[in-house]
């Protein structure tokens, strides 16, 4: 069994290839998939995923690089997770590569998707680059540890995870860490106890070898989880049965499973 913990299939990319994307999940041996929410406007088509699939989970809240999807309130946002479908909020976080100038309103909606999950009890979906200290700063500030959660595609340094694992956060390996250019983030997959990582697919983006360079799907997060393997020097068996009850412990789906 493996899971998918990070990918977007209500992107155009994956429009009316759904069907055709769980054969290829079943086929590769990926039970589970969570499909991320990135706007409010889009929420909708990425919880009908979930409603209507029951491979997929959602999550919901708003993406760091969008500043014109407007203001979020926590109420707003509390309400929208009250559905057996969503297990998180996120994705979230804060993104200081892609934007520039005066960014406090990345920093003022992270803090809100944090006060939601804490009032929600969900675990939070995080999105760090170019923007560590402070995210940390934040999740310390706002009491992220109280709810837990995922570094996604995590692309940071070593001392970055393991506080973030300190504060009870998994730390989640995408297609990049089978790049051979990407030494940091290999030397982090290799150093971190497995019970605290995950694999995704970060879908449509950054397909793993040997697929680099295509449109990336949710079968293909088994090339992430053996490449996982083969830099532990451990099997692909131990990797896919740990990264997939850790899924499970942290986003405790299992109501959502009852509805199967």
């Amino acid at each position: 069994m493996l899971v998918d913990s990070h990918c977007h299939l209500d992107f155009d990319e994956f429009r009316d290839r759904i069907p055709e994307l769980l054969a290829e999940m079943s086929a590769a041996g990926v039970d589970y998939a969570l499909c991320i929410s990135v706007t409010l406007q889009d929420f909708p088509r990425v919880r009908g995923l979930a409603e209507a699939h029951p491979q997929l989970f959602a999550t919901v809240g708003v993406h760091p690089d969008y500043p014109d999807a407007g203001e979020v309130a926590v109420d707003e946002l509390v309400a929208l997770a009250d559905h057996p479908r969503i297990v998180a909020i996120g994705e979230t976080g804060l993104d200081y590569y892609r934007l520039q100038g005066d960014l406090n309103w990345q920093r003022e909606r992270f803090r809100v998707h944090i006060r939601t999950a804490r009032a929600c009890r969900k675990p939070l979906v995080i999105h760090t680059r170019a923007a560590a200290d402070d995210t940390l700063q934040i999740m310390r500030e706002e009491g992220a540890a109280e709810v837990g959660g995922v570094m996604h595609c995590f692309t940071e340094t070593l001392d970055v995870a393991l506080a973030a694992v300190e504060m009870g956060f998994l730390i989640s390996f995408s297609g990049i860490v089978t790049f051979r250019n990407a030494a940091l983030v290999r030397e982090v997959a290799k150093a971190l106890p497995l019970e605290r990582i995950l694999v995704e697919t970060d879908s449509p983006y950054l397909a793993p070898v040997p697929y680099r360079g295509k449109v990336n799907r949710p079968a293909y997060v088994r090339h992430v989880a053996e490449e996982v393997a083969r830099l532990r020097g451990v099997s692909f068996e131990e990797v896919a049965a740990a990264t997939t009850a850790n899924f499970f412990r942290v986003f405790r789906p299992s109501s959502s499973l009852e509805t199967r």
